[in-house]
């Protein structure tokens, strides 16, 4: 299959705009247009006044239903919001540990853990994962999306402006609001079916043909009276997926043979969710939710070859080399509940929720070298736990005080108690044994030592206020403010005002200033993972020695020595300005923005030392400090504040609807993303202590994660979309073109640098409606099998085991075939 890229893909960007605009123009000629109202959904986030649709809100917000994530083969949210969303990123890594199973998404190209996420609502907890791996997002400790099945939601709402000043940290990038199902009867279900059906040329294996990743998605969700008035909904869904492989030949294998695992993990897992409402007087109501997730995912990590890694080797147990599998064993629970009603004029909301994610590692056919042939192989490598609990009380009132239209005054308070914990895995996963020059720890994934355990709590309180209203006819703006105090780093005030002008009916322009936080996370703070690694002698004929070797809070000894101090929030101001045009059933969004981040957290560089080099050089020195620590190190990392951030960029979303008795119903929607994102600080030193001051400056942060950071995702997205049904058929196309990305490599004059290329990927979807109701669908995503750029070969490394970069917009499997059998009633 030919590659659709290059020419052919901005000749075919120019055909679908071509057809949109004659398709949309005939529409307006010869049809009638939809009413207001199946144009204009009402939204909840960004705005505290009641009954605001998403085109007149005074920030952007699109509206993504229930029926247009499910309406493509992944099952995923986040990989359904990507496609939905041109401003969300959803990278598909592999190799990254645990990243594997809990990957993260971004929105106009900032960090994953920058966009906080709700439900209903209410804050959401984060993921205990820390992601410190070559990932987009190391780093960062974000929400799991996919913890949450789409099967048990009605709507997700993505507000696309900073708003930490209406809701608290993380809300930098913006807020994705993820709503709940809320039925007393009715119900549905489905079941998808797919595989990667794909061809590839390997830079040395050749041509090849791929028939893997089979997945099963079951779903359903039922809903319940709750007596006259109230309702329970019930989802749950069952998703059984097989691993995919683009691991090339290894030609250092004897035979010459594939020895790695490169693409999506096996994976299974089982949600269970309910919602429910119920009045308790003629004021007051109750609700409440709930959700449990288990997940199960089973990911590669790097070959071991006996001949070239003799120390991470045991010919006895593996003679032909091994294949390190790593386990992620996931449970994610989260249940709130709450009243509202009405008390002295004001709308009232209390609400009390938990949240827990806890995770926890395993290493399959693997060894502990160290034990030699006595190693298992087998381990369990330890846990981390993170939850927390929150309580808020929201107040609104609408006054009448002489402007154009009432003002709406809400104001409220959040409190939160979080938990961070690490557990530790059994002693051959982390020890080393009695066999000397070898490795020690579980190949694949060191286990938790002792010295890693902890349990770590910070709570916090948040106040704002919030007033929003028509000023003058047709002038309409808004003015937030927030204060929030942290037990670990004190207090942070920000604001937020927002206006907007109609022109017309059909016209308005809207604009944002804010300034925005995010709290260090209590896993940046305290994540820890260390490894017993050799040491060489310290003197010709010495003994080898073995110390450890990992990741350490910036506040810890080691972490100290080197310079690491107390990490302080991120702080960031945003800027948008945009337009709102809608004529009929034609709607039409711009809206530029700038983003500006000072001190973001990130993750260090690798500092090691050598106990052999020259005296007063930096390697010797390094290796001194290290040393002269309790316990002592070979090399370490650790969080640090110190990288500033400039992001420029634009949001397009155009739509049309149209309504035909004779051909059916089409909604044309063409989407778009530019963001250009830049580093304009990062940190480097030269002094580690009061009293170390190295001869030579230290990168904290080099040019591989610069990169990451400025070209990890794509510089710019657009996405073509035609949804057609009449009568009994219904059809869904989309073409997503993605800018390039960058994944730099070690040689610092760039010629390592790997690049995805841009990219256009179909999706086609066909569906048909039988008598009884029931759906049935067959489609296919990435239509024509498109792949990205591959890794150069110089580049590909001994073992050829990843011959494409992680960085993928769109991953790297190919096309992906399913059918679905739905129906509703």
């Amino acid at each position: 299959m030919r590659q659709f890229t290059g020419h052919r893909a901005l000749l075919f960007a120019a055909a679908s705009t071509a057809v949109l605009t004659i398709a949309t123009g005939a529409a307006a000629q010869s049809a009638g247009a939809p009413s207001a109202a199946d144009i204009d959904e009402v939204v909840v986030t960004g705005t505290r006044v009641p009954g605001r649709t998403r085109l007149d809100t005074l920030v952007p917000v699109d509206v993504v239903t229930s029926e247009a994530l499910q309406q493509r083969g992944t099952t995923e949210l986040a990989s359904q919001l990507a496609v939905a969303v041109p401003s969300i990123a959803f990278p598909r890594p592999s190799l990254t540990d645990g990243t594997d199973s809990v990957r993260p998404a971004t929105l106009r190209g900032q960090g994953p853990d920058q966009t906080l996420v709700l439900v209903n609502g209410i804050r959401r907890h984060v993921s205990a994962q820390v992601n410190t791996n070559g990932t987009v997002g190391r780093g960062s400790a974000p929400v799991d999306l996919n913890a949450i099945p789409s099967s048990a939601l009605d709507r997700v709402e993505v507000l696309r402006d900073g708003a930490s000043a209406q809701y608290g940290s993380d809300a930098i990038a913006g807020v994705i609001n993820l709503r709940l199902r809320e039925a007393s009867s009715g119900g549905g279900a489905s079941a998808t079916y797919g595989s990667y059906l794909s061809s590839v040329n390997l830079p040395n294996a050749g041509k090849k043909d791929f028939t893997d990743g089979k997945q099963l998605t079951v779903s359903a969700w039922q809903g319940f009276a709750l007596g006259a008035d109230g309702f329970l909904t019930v989802s749950a869904e069952y998703r059984d997926r097989d691993y995919s492989n683009r691991a090339d030949l290894n030609p250092t294998a004897v035979p010459q043979r594939i020895t790695g695992r490169f693409g999506d993990p096996e994976s299974t897992d089982w949600s269970i969710y309910a919602n429910a409402g119920k009045p308790l007087n003629a004021s007051w109501s109750a609700y409440g939710w709930a959700g449990y997730q288990e997940r199960s995912a089973l990911s590669a990590a790097s070959y071991r070859n006996p001949l070239t890694q003799p120390t991470q080797s045991v010919p006895e147990i593996f003679p032909d080399g091994y294949l390190p599998l790593i386990g992620v064993d996931t449970q994610d629970l989260t249940a709130n509940g709450g009243v509202r009603g009405q008390a002295g004029g004001f709308d009232i909301d209390v609400s009390l929720g938990y949240g827990r994610n806890a995770l926890d590692y395993s290493v399959h056919d693997t060894i502990n070298a160290s034990y030699g042939a006595q190693s298992k192989t087998d381990f369990y490598a330890g846990s981390v736990t993170y939850d927390q609990l929150v309580f808020g009380i929201d107040a609104n009132r609408a006054y009448e005080v002489g402007l154009a239209g009432p003002l709406n005054v809400a104001f409220g308070l959040e409190a939160r108690r979080e938990t961070y914990e690490i557990g530790a895995g059994e002693p051959q996963s982390y020890d080393r044994g009695p066999v000397a020059g070898k490795g020690s720890a579980s190949q694949g994934y060191g286990g938790f030592a002792p010295s890693n355990v902890l349990s770590k709590n910070r709570s916090n309180v948040g106040v704002y206020v919030d007033v929003e209203g028509e000023l003058v006819e047709n002038f309409t703006a808004s003015a937030a403010l927030r204060y929030e105090n942290y037990s670990d780093f004190g207090d942070t005030l920000t604001g937020k005002v927002a206006a907007r002008y109609d022109f017309n009916p059909h016209l308005a322009v809207r604009g944002a200033v804010s300034t925005g936080f995010r709290a260090p996370s209590l896993q940046q703070q305290y994540f820890t993972q260390t490894s017993i690694t050799l040491v060489p002698p310290a003197t010709p004929g010495g003994p080898t020695t073995f110390t450890e070797s990992g990741t350490f809070p910036s506040n810890s000894v080691i972490g100290r020595a080197l310079g690491g101090t107390d990490l302080e929030p991120e702080t960031s101001v945003n800027y948008s300005l945009g337009t709102v045009w809608r004529y009929g059933g034609f709607e039409l969004t711009i809206d530029a923005y700038q983003i500006n981040v000072e001190d973001r957290i990130i993750l260090s560089g690798l500092l090691s030392g050598n106990r052999t080099a020259a005296a007063g050089t930096n390697a010797k020195i390094i290796a001194d400090l290290l040393d002269s620590v309790p316990g002592g190190a070979t090399s370490a990392r650790f969080f640090i504040n110190g990288v500033d951030s400039k992001t420029k960029g634009i949001d397009i979303v155009g739509r049309y609807r149209w309504n035909s008795a004779d051909v059916g119903r089409f909604d044309f929607t063409v989407a778009g993303n530019i963001n250009d994102f830049k580093v304009t600080r990062y940190p480097t030193t030269r002094t580690f202590s009061s009293t170390t001051v190295l001869p030579q400056e230290v990168d904290l942060f080099d040019r591989r994660e610069r990169v990451r950071f400025e070209r990890g995702v794509p510089q710019w997205k657009v996405n073509f979309q035609t949804d057609w049904s009449y009568e009994a058929f219904g059809v869904t196309a989309r073409t997503t073109f993605y800018g390039d990305t960058l994944n730099a490599g070690t040689p610092a004059d760039g010629s390592g640098d790997v690049r995805t290329g841009v990219r256009g990927v179909v999706d086609l979807e066909g569906r048909y409606t039988l008598s009884n109701g029931v759906v049935l669908a067959l489609g296919a995503d990435n239509l024509l099998d498109t792949y990205p750029k591959q890794t150069p070969a110089a580049f590909l490394g001994s073992t050829g085991g990843s011959p494409y970069s992680s960085f993928s917009p769109f991953g790297f499997n190919g096309r992906f075939v399913y059918g679905r059998v739905s129906v509703k009633w």
